[in-house]
């Protein structure tokens, strides 16, 4: 089992984006029982006693003009021991990386990189939060997303 986690400030955004688009993209092309795939925050900003928002409405209606559902999903926070349970662990930007290491502590497995480190064009994907360009922002996340799965296929850790 492959096991990964996209990671934002808020996950309410970017990084639930990312956790459904490739959901989608593993149920139409390999085995979906061979992945754990999920999504988190770094800051507690979207999580109110305990309980996170959901995904912010512009995101939502982005995912949905591509025929992808959300619903149920809600903020949660990285957790340092988050770290043995996932095998990637793929930020949105660099402000995210160094956010996760202050809560992970170490990298020793080098787990901890940008989602479109594995594009062509290595990049920070931009928070729609602030650019309200949500359509832009999946472009990246699908890019993203396409890269590191034919990463998984190129290296082996994936059979197709």
């Amino acid at each position: 089992m492959i096991s990964i986690m996209f990671v934002c400030h808020g996950n309410i955004c970017r990084s639930p984006m990312a956790e459904f688009v490739f959901k989608d993209m593993v149920k139409k092309q390999v085995p979906e029982a061979d992945f754990l795939i999920a999504s988190a925050a770094t800051s507690t900003e979207e999580i109110w006693n305990g309980v996170g928002n959901p995904v912010y409405p512009p995101a939502r209606q982005e995912l949905q003009r591509h025929g992808l559902s959300c619903a149920g999903k809600r903020a949660c926070l990285l957790r340092k021991e988050d770290y043995q349970k996932y095998d990637f662990l793929l930020g949105m930007e660099q402000r995210n990386i160094a956010n996760m290491m202050r809560i992970l502590k170490s990298d020793p497995e080098g787990k901890v990189r940008r989602l479109l480190d594995f594009s062509e064009h290595p990049r920070d994907i931009a928070d729609p939060w602030y650019t309200g360009e949500f359509g832009k922002t999946y472009e990246d996340i699908l890019e993203g997303c396409e890269a590191f799965l034919q990463y998984l296929k190129k290296t082996g850790l994936l059979w197709s």
